[in-house]
């Protein structure tokens, strides 16, 4: 119920705000437009309250991660609210009385915000329209920079209803200015602050390392004090100083244990950031580190577990075993897939970390000679019945939705499958 929390105090705040208009109305000025003028003031007090909460949940609070399941869930209702405002936007157009012969600053202002908005928006929604392309450049980067100004077109959009014939509801309005108040500060703290309160830490490149011909393993070690890396499993966000192209902030597991005095992250060359970070990164690097973020911990898992990683999502599995300094006391399968043989650089290291642990049992798989992992093959390793084990899954997004599903028509409960999503965009 915990992970829940979060959702379900925002929806009472969104249900609050209507109660609030209905309970505290604005005084009938006889205008002609009365009961629309009305709706459209309700409208807009939801769009800040919608508005206000993606703002904060952008400033990406690790207090807040029990209360919606991690970071990656707090991104789901993020862009939940943030798609629901954007439609909601368009409703208020609808509904608010617009005269031609108008002409308060208000209007101008909403007009700006409305397009500001959409033109930060639409590319998130649909990124594969060419005119909306070149306003990111088809980067991940160029998006979040874009996104930069989604809290200057809030403000607009609210100083639009402080400057239009809008009506006297006294204890609405103040309701509505608190979360005004809300957006405003969490859009400082993350374009302005963050770098001040100890949320971007600097940390120097100790060591690169290859271990195929497409994997680099990057050792970072703090210039002063660290990150907070609470549990085996977290995940960061990373970026390299002195080269262009990495000095973007990216997510990666940690794949060093929490009690090692450095950070070990394990890097894939699969687009051109990685491909770049591949050939380029050297010892000595300047880092900026943010986090550590996440909810994926085997600890608060049932006795009986199944691990499944996929690829490179192998690296939050190695957080967990490198962090072992006690026997495994639950009772763990851990699957790990690859296609060929020299991609499961860890191989050995979980060989043997396996062999002084009797309740971790590891199965290396190698698809291109053995044939695909199947949830079938794993039902009937684990003696046919599953229906009580905790599942943990890293890899490939289309691999883990098709094991959630299988794995549910197995008998694990949804609740006892874990994964996140590393889609913060």
């Amino acid at each position: 119920m915990k992970h829940k929390l979060g959702n379900i105090v925002f929806i009472v705040l969104v249900v609050l705000t209507v109660v609030v208009w209905l309970v505290f109305p604005p005084i009938n000025d006889g205008r002609e437009n009365f009961l629309r003028t009305y709706a459209g003031e309700v409208l807009g007090s939801l769009l800040v309250v919608l508005m206000s909460f993606s703002l904060f949940l952008s400033t990406r609070p690790r207090w807040a991660e029990p209360y919606f399941g991690g970071l990656d869930k707090m991104y789901i209702a993020h862009r939940s609210t943030s798609t629901s405002a954007f439609l909601l936007m368009f409703v208020h157009l609808l509904v608010v009385p617009i005269t031609t012969v108008d002409l308060r600053i208000g209007n101008y202002l909403a007009i700006i915000a409305f397009l500001g908005i959409v033109a930060i928006v639409l590319p998130t929604l649909a990124p594969r329209i060419p005119f909306l392309n070149t306003l990111t450049n088809s980067t991940y980067e160029g998006w979040k920079k874009l996104h930069r100004f989604i809290g200057i077109f809030f403000i607009l959009g609210y100083l639009h209803a402080l400057n239009v014939n809008g009506l006297s509801a006294f204890i609405a309005i103040n309701w509505t200015q608190i979360f005004f108040i809300i957006g405003v500060v969490s859009y400082v703290y993350t374009e302005f602050l963050g770098g001040f309160v100890g949320k971007y830490v600097p940390y120097t490149v100790e060591a690169v390392n290859h271990p195929n011909s497409s994997t680099t393993e990057v050792t970072l070690r703090p210039k002063g004090k660290p990150i907070q890396h609470v549990h085996a499993g977290q995940f960061l966000f990373l970026r390299f100083l002195g080269d262009k192209l990495l000095n973007e902030s990216h997510p990666f597991t940690i794949s060093s244990a929490p009690h090692e005095g450095v950070l070990r992250v394990t890097i894939k060359a699969s687009g051109d950031f990685t491909r770049h970070l591949f050939q380029n990164l050297k010892q000595g690097t300047e880092a900026i580190v943010e986090g550590a973020y996440g909810m994926f911990n085997y600890k608060s898992g049932g006795d009986q577990q199944i691990w499944v990683a996929g690829g490179i999502g192998v690296t939050p599995f190695l957080s967990f075993l490198r962090d072992l300094k006690t026997d495994l006391t639950h009772e763990v399968h851990f699957y790990y897939t690859v296609r060929h043989e020299d991609e499961a650089v860890f191989a050995d290291e979980i060989r043997a970390i396996a062999q002084k642990h009797p309740n971790l049992k590891a199965h290396i798989r190698f698809s291109s000679t053995q044939g695909s992992l199947t949830v079938d093959e794993i039902v009937k390793n684990a003696g046919g019945n599953v229906s009580g084990h905790h599942v943990y899954m890293c890899g490939p997004l289309p691999m883990v939705q098709a094991f959630e599903k299988k794995f549910m028509e197995a008998g694990v409960p949804v609740g006892n499958i874990h994964f996140e999503e590393f889609n913060f965009r």
